[in-house]
């Protein structure tokens, strides 16, 4: 059979989804909404599509105004068993040794187990014209959501996380409480925004090295970084953060350095057992160098975070 717009039309409008007391559940169509959504938006421009932030707030946004059957929201059901429609599949990430079909389908689990999904080369192809994009986007709202085009097109106008990042940036982060922690999807959306947040501080660079590496599908090499551990003290303020890149996040994590009350980089003597650089600094010459600082200064690293892990790890000043 012809892989064509009106092949891809019929798959949209009979989703095999879940009937329970006769409501339909509305996981996939939601999930397709968005990954039509961030086509548009040119988020998602080859045909890998993870499970990134933008695509889980832009998921929320469309459940939160279209669905209101007693469902609850789980990105993981659709991204997984969309695959039993046969046009959506799953990529395993390389160090993933387990069997895909038997994953239970949890944010954390797919994150861990898949690379990303794609679609059927056609199906990407036809996403690439605003026509059929319209038309994909038709079928799908007058399918499983019929009556709502109008609150739709008002929905394609908000970009979510960008709304997040917005609310979080006007706060200057943000401390959470533990009841405020138990939806998976909007923990890993939060602290999504608030690395970005905190990394657009720093100008992309590494507090420590002042590296800059950007791809051009927007990865990044640096990480907004905790000071004081989320999982301890839930403290999204953005000055409990820092840019680092993912070599001296990880050693800053494991206490190979500290930053003093001066945020001067502060490097232990007894921490290495032997480091042989070629062609670059080592950790121990970034000693007394003093770190990046951000572009807004009332963000610049709390004393009390820094001197927090400076006492975890027992590095003096």
């Amino acid at each position: 059979m012809k892989k064509d717009l009106n092949y891809y039309a019929r798959k949209f409008a009979k989703l095999k989804v879940n009937r329970n007391n006769g409501v339909n559940a509305p996981h996939k169509p939601i999930l397709l909404l968005a990954v039509i959504e961030l086509i548009e938006q040119r988020k998602i421009q080859t045909n890998q599509i993870y499970l990134s932030p933008e695509l889980i707030a832009t998921f929320l946004k469309y459940w939160s105004n279209l669905v209101t059957t007693h469902h609850q929201s789980n990105i993981a059901l659709p991204f997984f068993h969309l695959t039993g429609d046969k046009f959506w599949h799953l990529a395993p990430n390389m160090s993933y040794e387990g069997n895909l079909a038997s994953i239970k389908p949890s944010l954390s689990a797919l994150r861990n187990a898949v690379r990303y999904a794609y679609t059927d080369p056609e199906l990407f192809e036809l996403l690439q014209s605003p026509a059929a994009r319209f038309q994909l986007t038709t079928i799908l709202i007058q399918t499983w959501f019929p009556h709502q085009e109008i609150q739709l097109q008002k929905l394609y106008e908000v970009d979510e996380f960008e709304n997040v990042q917005r609310k979080l940036s006007e706060q200057g982060g943000a401390v959470y409480k533990i009841e405020d922690l138990k939806d998976e999807e909007k923990i890993f959306i939060r602290n999504a925004a608030f690395r970005r947040v905190v990394v657009s501080l720093y100008k992309q660079r590494c507090v420590f090295c002042k590296l800059k590496v950007i791809s051009q599908d927007n990865q990044n090499v640096v990480d907004g970084a905790h000071i004081k551990p989320f999982s301890e003290f839930r403290d999204d303020r953005f000055d409990n953060g820092i840019s680092l890149c993912k070599n001296h996040h990880w050693a800053f994590d494991h206490g190979w350095f500290g930053i003093d009350d001066s945020y001067r980089i502060v490097v232990p003597g007894d921490r290495f057992y032997e480091e042989t650089p070629k062609d670059t600094k080592s950790i121990r010459e970034f000693h007394g160098e003093q770190i990046l600082m951000p572009t807004q200064l009332e963000y610049q690293p709390r004393i009390d975070a820094l001197t927090w892990h400076r006492n975890y790890w027992k590095i003096a000043s």
